[in-house]
């Protein structure tokens, strides 16, 4: 595949986030994702991991050159430094490392970090200018708050299984939406965090989790729901309000996906894609309330046009049309689309493996590029960092040696 070198770095000060110090305890995805955001947009992110194997995402495959897929996505632009936060000196090394940090993030178990003096309320009464971000399952109150929480189970939980699947089976979605949605969630509040305290002095506390992110993205079933009483049908790839919005088998047993959005792509579609104009003045599908009562019908209308064309020959009568549409693309042809490759959208990051393409960040800036560093070995930087911290070499072999770090 083509691809593009990374650029040169950006003169310092010029990433946003230059100058930022986010210290995080994090594991698995969605706390991992927050944090990466961050560094990408400059900030220095120190990751405090487990002496004995670290963040466990590391082992949740070896795909990627020996390393976990999961972890090489999550955790560039980091450095990775080993506490045993259970021994005192590993604490007092992370109370002298957020005494330094702009923002703290954690997602261990509920309760962990105040039982070990890392509280927020703590950590603030000492620091207020300080932004501390605890993203949970299901909050620190209520009666789920002690509850484990995993991705697809907080799919179940807010109801997105509901309505994903079929009227055979509900089903999940094949990426962790709820770990993206929570993170996402945590960085944006983080930015807003930081911008306030740009403005007032004044830091944050903030509760981000993971069920309350994946209601908020599932909230138009559970309105839609609960105001007209009846759910959505799990309708498998298709939409279940509107029709046509799906996909559709093309002639060479490849599928297509398109949809419309208002009577007068209609027209156009029955016309340009269909050859059917007479069907937009059809009083039985002129309106999507209709359509939708008839979805069979539509169906068999449908298929009895597309199953006439190849994939492509359909899409290129959408485009002609002007109809919305998109390839049922696998994960190989996502890594080799054309749109990745004109836009020059890939660079090369090295890890503890060797190096890997990966995609940048969705949003662009057009005075700098995010940063694509290193994804850290499991204690890459410890030494570095004890070392800043007015620890020499004889101090930090007897931390090894107590296996606190």
């Amino acid at each position: 595949m083509n691809t593009t070198q990374a650029a040169a770095p950006a003169a310092a000060g010029t990433l946003p986030l230059a100058g930022v110090t986010v210290v995080s305890i994090d594991q698995a995805v969605a706390a991992p994702f927050a944090a990466r955001q961050l560094g990408d947009l400059g900030a220095r992110v120190i990751k405090v991991e487990r002496p004995d194997g670290g963040d466990f995402a590391r082992g949740y495959d070896k795909a990627v050159a020996g390393q976990s897929a999961y972890f090489v996505w999550l955790n560039r632009n980091k450095e990775s430094l080993t506490l045993d936060l259970k021994q005192p000196q590993a604490q007092q090394i992370l109370h002298a490392l957020i005494a330094r940090a702009d923002v703290f993030i954690q997602n261990l178990a509920p309760g962990a970090t105040e039982r070990m003096g890392f509280g927020a309320a703590a950590l603030r009464a000492q620091r207020p200018e300080l932004i501390v971000c605890d993203i949970s399952g299901y909050g620190a109150s209520g009666p789920y708050a002690q509850k484990k929480a995993y991705d697809l189970l907080i799919q179940s939980e807010a109801g997105v299984l509901s309505v994903t699947g079929t009227d055979a089976s509900p089903c999940k979605v094949g990426i962790s939406i709820a770990d993206i949605a929570t993170g996402m969630h945590a960085y944006s509040a983080i930015l807003a965090a930081l911008y306030r305290r740009a403005v007032t002095g004044e830091g944050a506390q903030i509760e981000v989790p993971m069920f309350d992110s994946l209601v908020e993205w599932n909230s138009h079933p559970v309105y839609y729901t609960h105001y007209s009483g009846r759910a959505p049908r799990r309708s498998g790839p298709d939409h279940a309000t509107i029709v046509p919005y799906g996909k559709f088998d093309c002639a060479d047993g490849r599928s297509v996906m398109l949809g419309l959005q208002n009577e007068r792509e209609w027209a156009v579609f029955c016309d340009k894609v269909l050859g059917r104009p007479e069907l937009a003045r059809d009083a039985r599908y002129d309106s999507n309330t209709r359509r939708t009562e008839r979805r069979a019908e539509m169906m068999e209308i449908f298929n009895a046009v597309f199953s006439t064309l190849t994939a492509a020959q359909l899409i290129e009568r959408l485009d002609a049309a002007g109809i919305a549409n998109g390839r049922l693309n696998t994960p190989d042809e996502v890594w080799a689309h054309p749109q990745l490759q004109a836009r020059e959208r890939w660079r090369e990051v090295t890890h503890p493996g060797g190096s890997m393409h990966a995609v940048l960040p969705p949003a662009t800036f057009a005075d700098f590029e995010a940063q694509m560093r290193p994804v850290p070995s499991l204690a890459q930087h410890t030494d570095a960092i004890l070392a800043e911290l007015g620890f020499d070499a004889r101090a930090i072999a007897e931390l090894r040696a107590q296996k606190a770090v």
